[in-house]
C-alpha cells in the first residue's frame, strides 16, 4: 500500500503573516484541484518558530488579550484576528509552530480524531524527554500535571473540504511571561509551561522538532518528502 506523501517545509524564524500566506496559498490549492476533482498526491507540513505575536481564533473573544496597543509596542509583539478554531494564544522564540495542510481524504474524515493525533504527536514528544503529557477532558490542548495543570501545546485548526491548516503551538523554550498578556486559550484558571520549564535548562529545539516531525509520520503513517 502506498502512503500518502506529505511535502515537509522548515521555515525557522519566520514573520507569523508570511508563514499564514504560505499556508493559505499551499491549502488553496489542494482545495482547488478538489473542486475541479483532481486527486491530491501531496500534502504539507510546516514547522517554524515566529516573532513575537498574538493570535486570536474566530470563536475567541478580543478582551482575552489583555495588552492594548501601547504595550504590544513595547513588548514587540504584532496581534491578528485569524481564520482558525479556538480562542486566543501566544507564538515566540523558542516555540514548535506546526501546521499540517492535510487532505484527510487520504487518512481519514473524522476531525476529532485528527486533533487527538496532533495531541499523542505532543505526547510522545515529552514522553521522550521523561516528561508525561495529559488531555483533559472537554479542553483541547496537551497538560503537565493533572494534579496543578498546566499547558504545554495548545492546537487550532481550520478545515474545509476535509483539508486542514493551521495546527499545534509547542512550548519548547518560550517566554512564558508573554502569557501574562493574555488569558491563554480563553482559560483564566490554569497556567501554562514550557518543556524548559519542567526540565529545568533548555532544550535543542531542532531535535524536538525532528522527534514531533517522526511522531506524527507514524502517526499518520505518511512519507515525508523533503
Amino acid at each position: 500500500m502506498n502512503r500518502p506523501k506529505v511535502k515537509y517545509h522548515p521555515l525557522g524564524n519566520v514573520d507569523y503573516k508570511e508563514a499564514w500566506d504560505y499556508q493559505e496559498s499551499l491549502f488553496n490549492t489542494i482545495i482547488s484541484r478538489k473542486k475541479q476533482g483532481l486527486s491530491n498526491e501531496l500534502s504539507h507540513l510546516i514547522t517554524c518558530e515566529h516573532p513575537h505575536v498574538f493570535t486570536l481564533g474566530k470563536s475567541g473573544k478580543e478582551d482575552h488579550l489583555l495588552a492594548d496597543e501601547a504595550s504590544l509596542n513595547e513588548l514587540n509583539a504584532s496581534f491578528y484576528r485569524i481564520n482558525r478554531g479556538g480562542d486566543i494564544t501566544y507564538h515566540g522564540p523558542g516555540q514548535l509552530v506546526v501546521y499540517p495542510i492535510l487532505d484527510l481524504d487520504q487518512y481519514f474524515t473524522d476531525i476529532h480524531r485528527y486533533m487527538r493525533f496532533l495531541e499523542e504527536a505532543v505526547i510522545l514528544t515529552l514522553k521522550d524527554y521523561g516528561i508525561i503529557g495529559h488531555r483533559i477532558d472537554g479542553l483541547t490542548g496537551v497538560w503537565i500535571d493533572l494534579n496543578k495543570p498546566r499547558k504545554i501545546a495548545a492546537f487550532g485548526v481550520k478545515s474545509s473540504r476535509w483539508v486542514t491548516m493551521h495546527g499545534i503551538g509547542f512550548n519548547v523554550n518560550t517566554d512564558l511571561t508573554y502569557f501574562d498578556q493574555i488569558i491563554p486559550c480563553g482559560i483564566s484558571d490554569k497556567q501554562v509551561t514550557s518543556m524548559k520549564q519542567e526540565l529545568g535548562h533548555p532544550l535543542d529545539l531542532k531535535e524536538v522538532t525532528e522527534r514531533l516531525v517522526n511522531h506524527l509520520q507514524i502517526l499518520f503513517e505518511f512519507e515525508l518528502i523533503p
